[in-house]
């Protein structure tokens, strides 16, 4: 027999979790890929939009969640934390673990929220235990952070995270 022991918080996180559905997140740009694709509704195909500076790659995978629509205009933006790398037009089931919060500074002066997503693919095994973004290293966090930061100033944009969601705040955000 053997006992399982979790901090309160993470016991919480995990019944919390199991009340939450999965969403569909479509793969746009893959972990490690030093391009940035688009899909584009009018052609349904995916686009090469633009190519990242030489050593700058995508740290997960990159998608969104089709039928929203973020502050952006864009459907709502989903980071892909997982062992695998999927490909463009790739369809994952992720369980939301929580939120970039984020002001986006476009080259015309106007502001606006483009808040970034979490999302585990259901069936990974490497992270199956991140309920929330505060489960993953902080390194990681600051990584990607400085990754978003870094990819909008090259377009001349200001990247401000203004907060962190937990995984139901996120999910929350979401269904809005």
């Amino acid at each position: 027999m053997s006992i399982i022991l979790f901090k309160k918080d993470t016991l919480l996180s995990i019944l919390n979790m199991a009340d939450m559905d999965p969403v569909t997140v479509i793969i746009e740009s893959p972990k490690g890929s030093g391009h940035k694709y688009d899909y584009e509704p009018k052609l349904d195909k995916f686009k090469l939009n633009k190519i990242l500076p030489a050593g700058m790659v995508f740290p997960f995978d990159f998608g969104f969640i089709p039928g929203t629509k973020g502050g952006d205009g864009d459907p709502l933006d989903v980071l892909v934390v997982s062992e695998i790398t999927g490909f463009p037009g790739c369809v994952v089931d992720c369980r939301i673990v929580g939120a970039i919060k984020v002001e986006q500074t476009e080259r015309d002066g106007s502001t606006m929220r483009n808040d970034r997503f979490f999302g585990v693919p259901v069936v990974s095994h490497l992270f199956a235990q991140v309920n929330e973004i505060a489960d993953l290293p902080a390194a990681i966090m600051e990584e990607i952070e400085a990754f978003f930061g870094n990819y909008n100033k090259l377009a001349g944009k200001e990247f401000k995270v203004i907060g962190h969601a937990t995984a139901k705040d996120a999910v929350e955000m979401i269904n809005k």
